[in-house]
């Protein structure tokens, strides 16, 4: 039981935290006061109670645990708290908001004690696995806390996070529900009924506390047993009241990321009553434990014979496991595809750096950010059309200065029988959007062992597009790929078109020049293996040199290579025709697919005739 100084202290903590709460978004003239009110009990609580351990002169220590605010709105919450840890002074709490301000209108990790980037709802469970994750891989003893919004367990990903945090027995994981009752527009799915979201919480193999959070008394106990939750994750279930210590606030709808008026906050202020503005926080000191790094191999040389057939993907699984050696941060999640990406290649090698995620690839992003955090490379495969529905948390995780690689096999129409649902059409242009990003698209076995290689030494998000059918080996295993570049394999003085392809729609373009060179008609052909950035320069060239352009590719036109030849050369004055899928798929052959689509070398034998005749004209 907690002594009555631990909570006296810990009341005048939250009443000086409201102070700042209220204060920091009235001046702002933007935020959530309301939402973050609900909660302050509880991470005062938690921060200031003895539970966590945390060195505030050091945020990357190792031992450190970790605090991840899934409901990113409460941010002037989390900022108070750090005010209160003597972090921030109150001058600087009222730069809230404001441009240049690290104090963001939702966390992000321009601010130093900022696990992630929050603020899409549904996501911070999923980075706290990946996060408790990496202590067990790690041997770390620190532990992972996340404050969740009771509106966000609708999400879906929340309960796929549940689930993975279960099944592999995360009892260094502890989430915190704060049930305020209401959400934006009026009640949430459940209101204060604790007792519903106890049942379906444990029924995923949690253990679950429930107590009212507004009660430090509660509070500090609660993290007292969730200490000791014995081989499972735990979920704090809280009965708070939204907007509490503002009378005319609490429990009212029409609250909700509204900060209080400069008339009205004096008034809400009184509520509050006195605050002892040197009242600071104290927070416990992490061990002082190492993670045990492993020091860098050198790695096998690359063996594969010119011409025969490889598909990408295994060249992508046989790269992960032979680079593993030289770059022991890496780790491997997939979702329950692995025996299709090829990952089951570096799961058979190393099995302890190998996660399964099943299919549920929200979390599986999710988890990988929490990695990426904590210093590891992560690989995240899947098929490529299935990356789609983990969009939202590989838009956020650029936020969070991922570094974080994705691999999306079964690519376009070449997967032939299995039909448009297993078709990723859409992939290249979604990467392509992600702020200093980079989308690779190899085509053959040794070009996709040299761009996992490029991707694993650059910092950041990187994405590459794997085949399923075998492709001829093209290259010889010295070549380079380094990123930005392409490849023009055939070449002359007299070539009339410059034919851009990738993947498949390379070899298409390589056969196509075979049967052009047969009528006298010399091309120009270039493997755009990286799609973002583009070889501007070698594309220029071809532009000067042929007078006409000619891109195909096996993703529908919108944001694929197409675009991205075109964005190269915008002000180039050169005729470009884009080759891509633009009818509905059906179910048939690759090689029925690829004519029916007319990204064949049929197809482009007739687009390059089109476009001489055009020109000649």
């Amino acid at each position: 039981m907690a002594s009555e100084d631990r909570v006296t202290k810990l009341e005048n903590i939250a009443a000086l935290m409201r102070y700042y709460i209220l204060t920091a978004s009235t001046r702002a003239g933007s935020g959530h006061p309301t939402s973050s009110l609900s909660a302050v009990e509880l991470m005062a609580g938690l921060l200031f109670g003895g539970s966590f351990r945390y060195d505030p002169d050091d945020p990357a220590h190792p031992n450190n645990d970790r605090l991840i605010f899934s409901k990113g709105h409460a941010s002037p919450l989390f900022y108070s708290l750090w005010a209160l840890a003597g972090k921030l002074s109150e001058e600087e709490m009222m730069t809230y908001r404001h441009f240049g301000s690290t104090l963001e209108g939702h966390p992000t990790v321009s601010f130093p004690y900022a696990e992630a980037a929050t603020g899409s709802l549904g996501q911070g469970l999923a980075i706290g696995a990946g996060m408790a994750l990496n202590a067990r891989l790690d041997k770390l003893p620190y532990r992972t806390f996340v404050l969740l919004g009771d509106s966000e367990m609708a999400e879906g990903s929340q309960w796929e996070a549940l689930q993975i945090a279960a099944h592999y027995e995360l009892d260094n994981l502890v989430g915190v529900l704060d049930v305020n009752r209401l959400g934006q527009r009026g009640p949430t799915m459940f209101g204060h009924d604790l007792a519903a979201y106890d049942r379906r919480i444990s029924a995923f193999g949690w253990k679950t506390i429930t107590i009212d959070g507004h009660s430090l008394r509660q509070v500090l106990d609660a993290y007292d047993q969730a200490l000791n939750a014995g081989g499972r994750p735990v979920m704090i279930i809280a009965r708070t009241i939204k907007g509490r210590g503002v009378s005319w606030m609490e429990d009212k709808n029409g609250w909700h990321g509204k900060p209080l008026p400069e008339a009205d906050l004096q008034k809400a202020l009184a509520e509050i009553g006195p605050v002892d503005k040197t009242v600071r926080g104290t927070i416990s000191l992490p061990e002082n434990r190492q993670p045990v790094k492993k020091s860098p191999a050198p790695v096998e040389p690359l063996r594969y014979e010119m011409g025969k057939p490889v598909a990408t993907r295994n060249g992508y699984g046989h790269a992960l496991k032979r680079l593993y050696p030289a770059f022991p941060e890496i780790v491997s999640l997939d979702g329950e595809v692995s025996n299709s990406t090829m990952a089951e290649i570096f799961k058979e090698a190393y099995p302890d750096r190998f996660f399964e995620m099943y299919v549920a690839e929200q979390n599986m992003a999710g988890v990988a950010l929490g990695f990426s955090r904590r210093g590891k490379i992560p690989f995240v495969s899947t098929f490529a059309a299935f990356m789609s529905r983990a969009y939202d948390q590989i838009r956020m995780s650029q936020y969070s200065d991922a570094d974080i690689k994705f691999v999306g096999s079964h690519a376009g129409v070449e997967i032939g029988q299995d039909g448009p649902s297993q078709m990723g059409l859409e992939d290249i242009g979604f990467f392509r959007t992600i702020r200093d990003g980079v989308v690779f698209y190899p085509s053959d076995a040794v070009s996709t062992e040299k761009v996992v290689e490029e991707a694993v030494r650059y910092r950041g998000i990187v994405y590459i597009r794997t085949t399923r059918g075998a492709t001829p080996v093209l290259y010889d295993p010295q070549e380079d790929f380094p990123i930005g570049g392409c490849k023009v394999l055939r070449h002359s003085a007299a070539d009339q078109v410059t034919v851009i392809g990738a993947g498949v729609t390379l070899h298409e373009a390589l056969a196509a020049y075979g049967e052009l060179r047969k009528d006298d008609i010399l091309i120009r052909v270039i493997d755009l293996y990286s799609i973002k950035p583009v070889d501007d320069k070698t594309l220029r060239q071809a532009a000067r040199d042929t007078g006409l352009i000619l891109t195909v590719e096996d993703h529908c036109p919108e944001g694929g290579l197409g675009e991205s030849v075109r964005s190269a050369l915008w002000d180039a004055g050169v005729p470009v025709l884009s080759l891509a899928v633009r009818k509905k798929p059906k179910s048939g052959t690759p090689r029925e697919l690829l004519d029916y689509e007319e990204i064949s070398r049929d197809a482009i034998v007739a687009g390059v005739k089109k476009m001489i005749v055009l020109k000649a004209h």
